[in-house]
């Protein structure tokens, strides 16, 4: 069963190896507003998330770094086709290592890395659970060379690129690592894998009670923002909606499951028809809903591990 409920995690985290004809390009750009750039990672890309940049007055930020170094490159070259202003950070949204792997590219470029303190904490040891139980060389090779942040907070950090600020704040619910990055001027919030686009997320570090409260407060305090999201498309506030909707709707299915005495695979079985029906064509669908049930059902009966030995 733990293998089963981490292949899907595999599948996203490290991208499926496909021919190079069929492989999908590896992101998209688009200009979120002024000097800012959402890099739009499409499904099954080897890059594996979304990342982005901001261009200020003395410098560039860049948030979260894909999970392949030729991505992060890539994303290099197309910073230095607008501007040669230094890279100046790198801020990570949360310790996975689907947004982590390209920071040494920015770090050899003079980018200080930033992150929330659980970040440089436990990139170097959470990260090995999503190659299974038993982790090969290559893979710890992999996750040990992780570039680690070496400007962490608490609470939350003010970042500025000249008369350009950007606000970075701590936020619960998808790791316990969890930060977004806001550009006020340009009313753009990155939140990295707070918010999922029209996609089921990775609920395998998630408590999704905390989880709800922040997507709440994103919707109350930047209800006209863009919102780059973790995975997915750019969105706007009914697409935050909508993925808080799925959200409740896990919590409240899977606790009437669970008052039947279902567990388990007849759990999924019985819940499986209604998550179809409503959300069958988002993204990751057939990847997520086993292990997004079952988390979240380790999470209501008090199971779930989360990063660093916590329980939920």
């Amino acid at each position: 069963m733990r293998l089963k409920v981490l292949l899907p995690v595999l599948l996203i985290v490290l991208a499926g190896v496909r021919p190079a004809a069929a492989a999908p390009p590896l992101f998209t750009l688009h200009e979120v507003g002024p000097g800012v750039w959402a890099a739009i990672s499409p499904d099954g890309s080897k890059a594996g998330a979304n990342t982005g940049f901001v261009i200020g007055e003395d410098g560039v930020a860049v948030i979260d770094s894909f999970q392949n170094v030729d991505a992060a490159r890539e994303l290099l070259a197309d910073i230095r086709q607008r501007t040669s202003l230094p890279i100046r950070f790198v801020v990570n949204t949360h310790y996975h290592l689907d947004h982590m792997i390209g920071n040494g590219v920015f770090a050899a470029a003079g980018a200080v890395i930033v992150a929330h303190r659980n970040v440089r904490a436990w990139a170097h040891t959470e990260n090995l659970k999503f190659f299974g139980p038993s982790p090969t060389a290559a893979n710890r090779a992999l996750v040990n060379g992780i570039v680690l942040p070496s400007l962490t907070y608490d609470d939350g950090v003010d970042l500025y690129l000249g008369n350009r600020e950007l606000i970075v704040r701590h936020m619960l619910g998808h790791t316990g690592s969890d930060s977004v990055v806001v550009i006020p001027d340009a009313h753009v919030v990155f939140t990295g894998d707070l918010l999922w686009d029209r996609h089921l997320p990775n609920l395998i570090d998630a408590s999704t009670k905390p989880l709800l409260r922040s997507l709440d407060a994103l919707a109350t305090q930047y209800p006209s923002a863009t919102f780059v999201p973790g995975h997915g498309n750019v969105a706007h506030l009914p697409d935050l909606q909508a993925f808080r909707g799925y959200l409740a709707f896990l919590r409240a299915q899977v606790a009437d499951g669970l008052a039947t005495g279902k567990r388990g695979q007849a759990l999924v079985d019985a819940l499986a028809p209604a998550f179809r029906s409503q959300y069958g064509t988002w993204g990751f669908f057939e990847h997520f809903l086993t292990p997004n049930i079952l988390q979240t059902a380790a999470e209501l009966q008090g199971k779930k591990r989360l990063p660093g030995g916590r329980v939920n």
